[in-house]
């Protein structure tokens, strides 16, 4: 990739929500920048003090963006170990209660002076887009990549008249994409499919969790026991996230499984009746709150148990490879870029389950090698990402016959007619408060109010 180009991402969240919107960009910066491309910027959501103390969590709040600034380069510093150059840049954001989202107030884009605007990232483009009034991403961008995070339509199933809105929901996501993103990657086969996209999973772990890999392969080189523990599960302690399915595996085979101990860590919204299912069991399930995962007391587990298949790529999964733990996990899209590594053992119904979980009870991990552990880094994220989207390479200019350049002509214009008339509409809709309403934006959210503007320091009501 050129080095000069300018790239910019931006993305749905921030520090210290530690969500993957928030976490996962913030790397992909670093490491661009680490590889080279000196004009990166990170564009992230800035709330008010009201949202903050709603978001953010242990009472964490700011009274200045530069304040957050400081802890989100800290917080990064502490975990990859190098200083990175990359610029951050805050744009207006409310969050909206029912969506347990952070929503983008007026248009975003202007943050990026004309300029700068080569080429942008959009993580999850869908979001940010919905309600996009302002330039349209594609005239003021030469390349807009959208990556998709999140599997929208599977949580709008679980709503209230949930089919309906996740038909409708689902064509309002190709319409926004497909006007605002030139190219479209999806982490994992698990999110909606979006039209010419491709599925590469474009996401490393955490460099701690290698390193404490690395510390239990040498610990198994030179004859030790690695691990002494027996097998976990972490994740936010609501049904949907894999404890349904894990508890009623449990609970259909305990007799065969009563050589398994089992520990789950995690707080959310179900953890009391977690809890109570756990106690019914007649084998040894014991329920922690939450804990980072890179905390000591997860290093020397041997089994990673995760049944979910609502993630669309689980962050836990990668970093429990990295430790060089076994990982039993369903045979699942979700799950597909993990199938490479020897740790990962999926199961496809629950006589598989069972013999593959008391397998890894009697047998140790094996060692990971140095490509094994290279594919699950940022380093090799970021290269899959310069791949997928073609900037790992110079532009090469193909020549076309006459006749075929003539047909192309013709159709890619008719094609960009259709999309300017489609983006039109589009920015008429999102430009009335009633039709933003209707499809669900926060009230009055076309332009950021006046304590916004002046925590972020704008001039005027154009965010400019």
């Amino acid at each position: 990739m050129d080095q000069k180009r300018h790239t910019a991402i931006f993305t749905t969240a921030s520090l210290p929500w530690l969500t993957g919107t928030a976490v996962n960009p913030l790397f992909r910066a670093a490491y661009l920048y680490k590889a080279g491309i000196r004009n990166v910027t990170l564009v992230i959501p800035w709330l008010s003090l009201k949202d903050q103390k709603v978001v953010y969590p242990n009472n964490i709040t700011f009274d200045s963006p530069a304040e957050q600034e400081k802890y989100i380069r800290q917080w990064l510093e502490d975990r990859v170990g190098f200083a990175s150059g990359f610029s951050i840049k805050f744009y207006p954001g409310k969050f909206s209660r029912d969506k347990r989202s952070i929503l983008a107030v007026g248009d975003i884009s202007e943050i990026i002076p004309d300029k700068d605007a080569d080429i942008a990232v959009l993580e999850e483009p869908e979001h940010l887009t919905w309600f996009h009034h302002g330039k349209r991403w594609k005239t003021k961008f030469k390349l807009v990549i959208g990556i998709i995070h999140t599997n929208y339509l599977a949580y709008v199933k679980r709503e209230k008249n949930g089919t309906l809105q996740a038909f409708l929901l689902k064509y309002l996501n190709n319409w926004v994409v497909g006007i605002y993103c030139h190219k479209v990657i999806r982490l994992s086969a698990a999110t909606q499919d979006y039209p010419g996209s491709i599925v590469c999973n474009v996401h490393g772990v955490n460099p701690k969790f290698l390193e404490i890999g690395k510390k239990k392969r040498e610990q198994q080189q030179n004859g030790e026991i690695a691990f002494t523990k027996g097998a976990y599960f972490i994740g936010k302690m609501i049904w949907s996230k894999g404890y349904k399915e894990l508890l009623q595996l449990l609970n259909d085979h305990q007799k065969e499984l009563s050589a398994l101990e089992l520990d789950l860590f995690g707080s959310g919204e179900d953890s009391d009746e977690v809890q109570e299912a756990a106690k019914k069991l007649e084998m040894t399930v014991r329920v922690h709150p939450a804990c980072d995962h890179a905390d000591g007391l997860f290093h020397d587990f041997k089994l990673f148990i995760n049944p979910s298949t609502t993630d669309v790529v689980c962050t836990t999964t990668a970093e429990a490879l990295a430790m060089g733990k076994i990982v039993v996990c369903a045979d699942h899209c979700s799950n597909e870029f993990f199938k490479q590594f020897p740790n990962c053992w999926t199961y496809n119904n629950h006589k598989e389950f069972v013999e593959l979980t008391l397998k890894a009870l009697t047998e140790e991990p094996g060692q990971p090698t140095d490509a094994q552990r290279h594919d699950l880094s940022w380093e090799a994220a970021t290269e899959r990402f310069l791949k997928a989207v073609d900037l790992d390479k110079p532009s090469e200019r193909k020549l076309l016959s006459r006749t075929t350049s003539n047909y192309l002509s013709t159709s890619l214009y008719l094609q960009q007619t259709v999309e300017d008339a489609s983006a039109f509409v589009h920015h008429v809709a999102s430009g009335f408060e009633i039709s933003r309403r209707i499809f669900g934006a926060i009230p009055h959210s076309l332009q950021p109010d006046e304590q916004l503007r002046k925590e972020l320091g704008f001039a005027n009501t154009s965010g400019t």
